[in-house]
């Protein structure tokens, strides 16, 4: 008679208890571990998101025309970023000829640039004496550049270049700063817009969106729609604007405050940045 082989009930039972005990020591052990992964990558995902939106707003906040940021309630605000600038000749060279200085008090169409300037093109905006808010959007105290001449057209000696305008402008009379600010034909107008804000599920719904516009005179009463997504999962923001914190009313601040939720944990980022307002 021959012996057949096989496994015991006694050993299946023991090789079942020593799965479990090992299925029981993975549980414990490993699948915290595992998701205090997934939780510390989420904190960072959500830190970085939240982190790369402040410093987008505040790179164009600290570039923006001054005096020209608009706050829409708490949930979005509007700016005139720059793209360069400079000095303008203010008065004629009594050694060189052929110099073009800016004329303020009538239209004029060209002017001298006397400092460094580049990446500018014909249709950009220039942008002088934005002392009230609205000037800009209104189109008070800018002109359309037809041509950037570098070197200057009359020699290095009266300047760098000349901006040429599309049609003669009047810009403000009386100012004598001597500044100017460029702003790209393609991007007048930048709103920072939280909207959908809340939570459902345990994640945020809301959205904040950077959206590019042309000038529009009129504040807007309500925040716009649409633009480049920046940040998602927004549980809540806030954006405040102070134009004068300073004793000499040359500077402004703006707050903003960004919540994220996602995975049932919240985080909140702030950042303030001040805004030149010195035309």
């Amino acid at each position: 008679m021959k012996r057949t082989r096989g496994f015991t009930l006694i050993e299946l039972v023991v090789v079942i208890m020593i799965t479990g005990i090992m299925a029981a020591s993975i549980a414990v052990f490993f699948v915290p571990a595992i998701n205090a992964y997934f939780d510390t990558r989420r904190r960072a995902e959500m830190t970085d998101t939240a982190d790369t939106a402040l410093r987008r707003m505040a790179r164009d906040v600290r570039r923006a025309v001054p005096n020209s940021i608009r706050i829409v309630g708490d949930q979005c605000f509007e700016l005139v970023p720059t793209k360069a600038g400079g000095l303008y000749r203010r008065a004629a060279d009594i050694v060189n000829a052929g110099v073009d200085p800016l004329d303020i008090t009538q239209p004029d169409i060209s002017f001298d640039v006397l400092s460094p300037m580049n990446g500018v093109f014909g249709n950009d905006f220039v942008v002088i004496g934005n002392q009230n808010g609205n000037d800009v959007y209104d189109g008070t105290n800018r002109g359309i550049i037809a041509t950037w001449a570098t070197p200057n057209p009359a020699g290095a000696a009266v300047g760098t270049g000349r901006i040429t305008l599309g049609a003669a402008t009047q810009f403000p009379a009386g100012y004598d700063g001597g500044r100017f600010q460029v702003v790209d034909a393609i991007e007048q107008s930048v709103f920072y817009i939280c909207s959908g804000t809340g939570v459902a599920g345990g994640n945020g719904t809301g959205q904040l969106r950077r959206l590019v516009r042309a000038f529009t005179a009129a504040v807007p009463a309500v925040c716009p729609v649409g633009g480049e997504l920046l940040a998602s999962t927004v549980e809540a923001c806030t954006f405040t604007y102070n134009p004068a914190t300073s004793a000499t009313q040359a500077a402004g601040f703006v707050s903003m405050q960004i919540d994220l939720t996602a995975g049932g944990e919240t985080m909140g980022l702030s950042h303030g940045t001040h805004v030149s307002n010195v035309p």
